[in-house]
């Protein structure tokens, strides 16, 4: 019962948020100098007034958020003002190939990340124990644009000219979504910044776990070291992990726009930044509204499996 009460607050909690993300996008965006019909060449006011009524535009402000709205909550995200196709469609094209850039670079951050601040923690004030931790200081420091740029090319065009100039293959592609060698870069590109993030508190939570007690006791009854690492210190140590995977996935979902872009990923990203340079407007809505509904959802659900690998934790009011 408790658990069900904290289940349904969080789920109006996101409602709300969600609305006020859609108000929010909907005005500001209607802020924005220029007119998403009009390009390089001026249109006849008659072409004008026509795409206006069609698109709702000729209305007020405050009727076209009402219709809009309205249309939202019936699954109905408009039509694209660029390339008058659904948004609900260009969403659901696109999102696949999003979604599988974000769930690898995301497992690759979190397995590499934790292994990475396991190893530092065990070392500590060894050698490599400043290896992992420059690499995070690294991967903190540099953006993801940063880190696409200088792997595109000196691995993606350096380093492919170089092997085949010695009759060798491509070992990455410095482009697509489409083999398994242009896969590589951009998941590395995206995820290096989380994987600096997780190593980090993955090392320290690890020194707080080896310094309590029951982790001495362990050592006392002679368990080898191996045992107590993976069987009884990294379980609580990667709690605080876990916490942080919501934000994490937010970040790497909105740091794909970029990397999706340079690699020329046909991915959702793609299709939201072009949105904003040509101020598509039901674009730009639609797909903030699917973000911000995926993100809240992400959130909601680590929280929960929060409450189930520590026990622990207890779900209250307030």
């Amino acid at each position: 019962m408790q658990m069900l009460k904290y289940v349904l607050k969080r789920v109006g909690y996101s409602i709300v948020t969600l609305f006020v993300l859609v108000a929010l996008t909907f005005f500001l965006q209607r802020m924005l100098p220029g007119d998403p019909f009009i390009g390089d060449k001026a249109l006849p006011q008659a072409t004008m007034d026509a795409l206006n009524a069609k698109y709702g535009l000729d209305k007020s402000v405050g009727e076209q958020f009402l219709i809009y709205l309205g249309n939202c909550l019936h699954g109905d995200l408009g039509l694209s003002l660029q390339t008058n196709r659904p948004v609900a469609t260009i969403i659901a094209d696109s999102f696949v190939v999003s979604f599988d850039l974000g769930i690898r670079a995301i497992i690759f951050a979190f397995v590499l990340g934790v292994l990475l601040g396991t190893v530092a923690a065990i070392k500590r004030g060894k050698a490599t124990d400043t290896i992992c931790m420059f690499i995070a200081l690294v991967g903190v420091s540099v953006p993801s644009f940063i880190v696409a740029s200088i792997l595109q090319y000196f691995l993606g065009l350096q380093l492919t000219q170089t092997l085949k100039g010695a009759g060798m293959g491509a070992m990455f592609a410095a482009t697509g979504w489409d083999s398994w060698n242009s896969k590589i870069l951009p998941v590395l590109a995206l995820g290096f910044g989380s994987l600096a993030q997780i190593s980090r508190l993955t090392r320290t939570s690890m020194l707080d776990v080896l310094g309590q007690d029951y982790i001495k006791t362990a050592k006392a009854k002679g368990l080898s070291q191996p045992a107590i690492i993976w069987k009884h210190a990294l379980r609580n140590a990667i709690t605080p992990v876990v916490t942080v995977l919501g934000p994490i996935a937010a970040a790497v979902l909105t740091g794909a726009f970029v990397v999706e872009n340079i690699f020329s990923i046909p991915g959702l990203g793609r299709y939201f930044v072009q949105s904003i340079q040509t101020m598509d407007y039901t674009m730009i809505s639609g797909t903030t509204i699917f973000y911000g509904a995926f993100l809240i959802a992400a959130n909601l659900v680590v929280d929960l499996v929060y409450g189930v690998i520590d026990p622990r934790v207890k779900l209250e009011e307030g």
